[in-house]
């Protein structure tokens, strides 16, 4: 499933693999002056590949490596030779060999699917990607993935924030990510003078600033509760009882890989630097 829509000359592609009817688990896509910013899934990559048809089409930059991202490297880089994939160096491995550098679980082969193979070439923080008529810096943004970046043109405050950013309040995270490193990545951004913000994940926001530092001041303050609690001798179990609440969907869909009791792990062991209480 793919839905359209449109920013100033900015074109955003909703995408999502529909099931039962209905797009489930969306990622977007951002097309600007022949650089488009992330690819969406393996199972919208016909969809993307027909909405791209006749409109030229020079870069393609991935923001992270995984799966809902890079879904139409191969097919675009293989139906037009001249297309330069640009991602971190990290991501490059990946992007290469998805499925023995990225092996996926259930939940993910189910909504976004094993992409095919693309060559990357890498972009590092503070580079710039130059099309006719804009110059985007990339800025490392590590903490969702190792291998994150956004994207920021600085002339018309464009932001493209890849997973970095995600609208809501979390009540639970993936295992791999790094909840301080996504603070502090976060910070980075939020300190640059931004008038629209385009996630990977979340809708479109203009003047994104008040909900880009409350998001950072929730984070904090959810942290530090955790961290007091761990501190007075309080179990993993105990603390995401008590600031998460009951069990939600996320986590049996994800068989755990989501979850209240990774959001608490990720503030107590990246802070701790490994010392984690596992009572």
């Amino acid at each position: 499933m793919l839905k359209a829509s449109q920013y100033d000359t900015v074109t955003r592609f909703d995408l999502a693999r529909t099931i039962a009817g209905r797009g489930r688990y969306w990622t977007s896509a951002h097309f600007i002056d022949g650089l488009l910013v992330d690819s969406g899934c393996a199972y919208t990559v016909s969809e993307l590949v027909r909405a791209l048809d006749g409109i030229p089409l020079r870069y393609v930059v991935n923001t992270h490596s995984h799966e809902d991202h890079i879904g139409a490297n191969g097919p675009l880089q293989q139906e037009r030779t001249n297309i330069d994939i640009l991602a971190h160096p990290l991501a490059l491995p990946i992007l290469a060999h998805p499925r023995e550098r990225q092996p996926l679980h259930p939940y993910r082969r189910l909504y976004w699917g094993w992409p095919e193979p693309s060559m990357g070439k890498s972009v590092n923080h503070h580079e710039t990607v130059e099309t006719e008529h804009h110059r985007f810096r990339v800025i490392y943004t590590p903490g969702h993935s190792p291998d994150h970046l956004c994207l920021y043109e600085p002339d018309r405050g464009w932001l493209f924030t890849g997973d970095l950013f995600v609208g809501g309040r979390e009540r639970a995270l993936r295992a791999d990510y790094d909840i301080w490193q996504i603070i502090d990545s976060l910070k980075q951004i939020a300190g640059l003078p931004i008038n629209w913000m385009f996630p990977g994940s979340a809708r479109v926001r203009e003047n994104p600033k008040e909900d880009l530092n409350a998001k950072i001041s929730y984070l904090e303050e959810f942290g530090e509760s955790v961290l007091e609690l761990h501190e007075k001798g309080r179990s993993v179990k105990s603390i995401t009882r008590a600031l998460c609440g009951k069990p939600i969907p996320v986590e049996w869909i994800t068989l755990g890989h989501f979850s209240r009791r990774n959001l608490v792990l990720s503030f107590i062991r990246n802070r701790s630097e490994g010392e984690v209480a596992s009572r």
